[in-house]
């Protein structure tokens, strides 16, 4: 499985059109996705102080884009390598949305998570 963080009004609009398909898809080519050790850094970097996250859990088999394994953009300074999906995130693919809540220390992998 593969996350991406979103807020609630962009999922309950990807709701009604069938997909999610974010300003990242035509600014780069993809859309920014995290695993679950890594969701935490591109929510801390870019969505600090905001309470209206959801991170998707996303079936890649499921996609109807291709993923691929690549360095961050900008690239991570430790190297990490992030999955990107090469088109829209077909809502059929989302096997769950989750509130992605910052702590007091910032964003952590919400718990019913560690489930999956």
């Amino acid at each position: 499985m593969i996350l991406h963080i979103c807020s609630r009004d962009e999922w309950d609009a990807a709701e009604q059109e069938g997909a999610l398909a974010p300003a990242s898809l035509d600014e780069v080519g993809f859309v920014h996705c995290s695993d679950f050790g890594t969701a935490h850094l591109p929510a801390n970097a870019l969505f600090a102080g905001r309470d209206d996250m959801l991170l998707l859990v996303i079936d890649p088999a499921a996609l109807d884009a291709p993923v691929r394994w690549e360095a961050g953009v900008p690239p991570h300074p430790a190297g990490i390598w992030f999955p990107h999906v090469y088109g829209p995130i077909n809502v059929g693919a989302v096997v769950a949305a989750v509130a992605f809540l910052p702590t007091a220390e910032g964003f952590r992998l919400p718990r019913e998570l560690a489930e999956l």
